[in-house]
C-alpha cells in the first residue's frame, strides 16, 4: 500500500467510528459468534482477494461515509481505495486471529445488535405510520389549548440562605437587573437574569409553579428550589399564549407519536420475553 492510501485509510477509519461498515460487521462476527452471516447478493463493485464488495456495501459506507463527515466530499475511486484499503485491513485481522480479543468480539456483537435493531425500528414504522388524522388529534388535545406565557427575571444561587439574603435586599429596594447580574450563577445572570418569554411546560415545575402563582410585576417572598439551585423570581408580565398552527408542528407530533407507538411495541416485547439482568 502506498503513501497516498495509508492516508486514505487512516481517514476512513475516522470517518467510520473503526470500520463502522455492516460488510464487515456482519461478516466478522460469523467468525466470533457462529451465527451464519446473511449472503451479500447484488452487483460486484470489486473484489480483494477473492472477496466480493457489492454496491450495496459501497452505498451503506457512503452513506456512513457523508453522515459523519458531510463535508468530506471524495469522487467514486477514493472511495473505492477505502473501500478496498478497510477490507485488505479486515482481512489481515481474521487472519491474525483478532475476532476474538474480547473488545473486539464485543464491539462487533453491538455493531450487529444496532444494525439489526435499527432495521427492526425501520420496519415496524414502516408497517405503523402515523396518520394526518392522529396527529391532529394531539394537537387539538395537547398543544390547541388555552394557556398562559410568562415573561420573566430570575437570580440562582446556590444557598436558600443566599436567596433570602437576595430577597430582604429587594424588600429595602435594590434593582433586580443589578442583583441579577452581581449575584446569580446562572447563564441569564449578566443580561439582569431575563429569561424572556415562556410557557408552563418550558421550564422545571417548582419554577412553572411558583411563576404561575405570582401576580405581575412582584417577586417571590420566599426561595424557590429546583434541582438547579435556589431561585428568586420576577415576574415582569403574563400573556394568553398562541397555539402554532397545526402544520407549522405536524411533523414534530408525528415524531412523538411514533416515538410513543415504537416504545408501546417494546413493552409488548419486554412483557413477553424472558430477561435476566445480573445484579453489579
Amino acid at each position: 500500500m502506498n503513501y497516498r492510501h495509508t492516508l486514505l485509510l487512516v481517514a476512513a477509519l475516522f470517518l467510520v467510528n473503526g470500520c463502522d461498515q455492516m460488510q464487515t460487521a456482519l461478516q466478522t462476527n460469523q467468525a466470533t459468534s457462529g451465527n451464519p452471516a446473511p449472503a451479500l447478493t447484488g452487483e460486484v463493485v470489486a473484489t480483494v482477494n477473492g472477496k466480493a464488495i457489492t454496491k450495496d456495501v459501497l452505498d451503506v459506507y457512503m452513506g456512513q461515509r457523508t453522515a459523519k463527515a458531510p463535508d468530506a466530499k471524495a469522487d467514486r475511486e477514493t472511495v473505492m481505495n477505502e473501500l478496498v484499503a478497510l477490507e485488505l485491513m479486515r482481512q489481515e485481522a481474521v487472519d491474525k486471529g483478532l475476532a476474538s480479543q474480547p473488545v473486539v468480539a464485543a464491539t462487533i456483537d453491538q455493531m450487529e445488535r444496532s444494525t439489526m435493531a435499527g432495521a427492526a425500528i425501520k420496519n415496524f414504522m414502516e408497517a405503523n405510520p402515523v396518520t394526518e388524522a392522529e396527529a391532529k388529534e394531539l394537537y387539538d388535545t395537547k398543544v390547541d389549548v388555552p394557556g398562559k406565557e410568562y415573561k420573566a427575571r430570575h437570580i440562582l444561587v446556590e444557598t436558600e440562605e443566599q436567596a433570602k439574603d437576595i430577597i430582604s435586599q429587594l424588600d429595602g429596594g435594590a434593582d433586580f437587573a443589578e442583583l441579577a447580574k452581581e449575584k446569580s450563577t446562572g447563564p441569564s445572570g449578566p443580561s439582569g437574569g431575563e429569561l424572556g418569554w415562556f410557557g408552563a411546560g418550558q421550564m422545571v415545575k417548582p419554577f412553572a409553579d411558583a411563576a404561575a402563582a405570582m401576580d405581575k410585576g412582584s417577586y417571590s417572598k420566599t426561595p424557590v428550589q429546583t434541582e438547579f439551585g435556589w431561585h428568586v423570581i420576577m415576574l415582569e408580565d403574563v400573556r394568553d399564549s398562541s397555539p402554532p398552527p397545526f402544520d407549522d408542528v405536524k411533523d414534530r407530533l408525528k415524531l412523538v407519536l411514533t416515538n410513543q407507538k415504537l416504545q408501546q411495541h417494546v413493552n409488548e416485547l419486554r412483557e413477553s420475553a424472558q430477561i435476566d439482568v445480573k445484579p453489579e
